[in-house]
């Protein structure tokens, strides 16, 4: 998800609340499946695309060429493009109808991911590692590792906040320490979240439609060793190069002080997180009707669970603990709005996808499979990738994920390998650039503002493209053949 005003602390707290509860309220009559599921997707023409595309584009572009505006008017933004397919769509489809699906999807796919996403962003925040250690390639490898694993525990937004400060403090007086940043980048705020629907929010998407929890930890534990195991080594080697050229030009300008931890009730959190999440998908305890929807029971307490969690949080999080993480609810504010004019515009695009080749999507279909019919998975990998680079990554995921049948069942098993080049996409290619996932931008501008010379966003791109790329090629050979 790309979220540029992260940094953004000068919004009054009953303001946030309010735009959140709008965010929520919008999301739950706007989001998308069931509706979609009613629709007939064959005759669509290639038209209804364009607000889908339209909105993830803003996302893209307005932050870079006009980053107050949209900083102001993203919410307005966002409802425009929903309005050009909410209302055609509403005459078409019928009020009543139309708000039974709604609420369907909203009980069962937007809040759920919006709460699990406000629980680990509240708990990530209240996670401060104190101390400084010295930049030496032994250490920045050993720091970049263990932010690699935390992302698959707590998002990779969560590891990036709990992680960069430290990384920076350790390389504050390294004369070449851009290299850190930016693997720093690949790793903890990308490519390590692919390992748990924790870790990045298409997999939790994937979660809520059916995809076992640990599937993901199965399926791409080769690929995600292979692929950060010859990052970190690049690094190491890099790095070297770079210590033993430059020495130390001048004292360390951070004090020594002791490593240590705090916010510790967070990490329990944490592990209650993750046993309401397991518990809702093993644990069947009935359903009951909600505004017409069937509402599992294990579900409801899940949400509530999440609730609790950032209550707890918020109450036994010391208020230095978040102020020392530059701890701010902009980003789920952000992300409340941008998510409704997502999930309101992808509507008539999950409708086409599922015509598959009677659709307007079956040129893509074809890209997607070989001339016997059976899926493309280097082509599944390359294109859900090549977009989560420049566009949301977890409508992206939902796009190919509909694309390859929509079936979670089917998906895990006959098709697993699909699934798995999906996922990897989605999650792997977010790293190519500023904009492909949502800790990137916020990682660039907290290391722009401790003094680090970033590299522009084409400078990076190019960063990503003679680093990433190679490994993602060679990925693709030995595992999405």
């Amino acid at each position: 998800m790309s979220c540029v005003s992260v940094l953004d602390v000068r919004e009054p707290g009953m303001r946030v609340g309010r735009r959140l509860l709008l965010g929520i309220l919008i999301a739950a009559a706007l989001s998308s499946e069931a509706v979609a599921a009613g629709l007939d997707g064959a005759s669509f023409s290639l038209g209804w695309v364009l607000p889908f595309a339209g909105m993830l584009l803003s996302i893209a572009v307005f932050p870079l060429l006009a980053p107050h505006f949209w900083e102001h008017h993203q919410g307005k933004i966002a409802a425009a493009w929903a309005m050009l397919v909410l209302v055609p769509l509403g005459l078409s489809v019928g009020p009543g109808p139309a708000g039974q699906a709604l609420a369907h999807t909203a009980l069962h796919e937007y809040i759920p991911f919006l709460l699990v996403l406000l629980a680990l962003f509240t708990v990530a925040g209240g996670i401060v590692i104190r101390g400084n250690l010295h930049g030496s390639p032994v250490v920045n490898m050993l720091l970049l590792s263990v932010g690699t694993v935390l992302a698959s525990i707590i998002g990779t937004t969560g590891a990036s906040m709990v992680m960069i400060r430290p990384i920076l403090r350790a390389n504050d007086d390294r004369r070449h320490n851009v290299h850190v940043v930016v693997f720093f980048i690949f790793l903890v705020s990308n490519i390590g979240g692919s390992l748990t629907p924790l870790g990045d929010p298409p997999l939790f998407l994937g979660f809520l439609r059916g995809v076992d929890f640990f599937w993901t930890t199965t399926q791409l534990l080769p690929a995600t060793a292979f692929v950060a195991g010859i990052l970190l080594a690049v690094f190491f080697a890099i790095d070297t190069y770079f210590y033993r050229r430059e020495g130390r030009v001048k004292p360390d300008p951070t004090p020594d002080d002791p490593l240590r931890v705090s916010g510790g009730v967070n990490f329990i959190l944490m592990a209650f997180i993750l046993c309401a999440i397991l518990l809702s998908a093993q644990v069947k305890l009935g359903e009951f009707e909600i505004l017409g929807a069937r509402m599992p029971v294990q579900n409801l307490l899940r949400d509530i669970a999440m609730i609790a969690v950032v209550l707890v949080s918020l109450a036994w999080t010391p208020a230095k603990d978040h102020k020392t993480n530059g701890f701010s609810w902009a980003p789920m504010v952000e992300v409340a709005k941008l998510f409704a004019g997502i999930f309101v515009t992808i509507i008539p695009v999950l409708a086409m996808l599922g015509a598959g080749r009677s659709g307007a999507f079956a040129p893509l279909v074809a890209m997607v499979s070989h001339a016997d019919g059976t899926p493309n998975n280097a082509a599944y990998f390359w294109l859900t990738g090549i977009l989560s680079s420049f566009l949301d990554n977890a409508p992206t995921y939902l796009v190919f994920f509909e694309l390859a049948g929509g079936d979670a069942q089917h998906l895990m098993t006959k098709g697993a390998l699909t699934l798995a080049a999906i996922s990897a996409g989605a999650v792997f290619m977010g790293a190519n650039s500023y904009i492909g996932n949502a800790p990137n931008f916020m990682v660039y501008a907290i290391a722009k503002k401790s003094g680090v010379n970033m590299p522009s966003f084409f400078g990076y791109m190019g960063w990503a493209a003679v680093l990433l790329l190679p490994v993602f090629a060679l990925t693709t050979l030995i595992f999405f053949r």
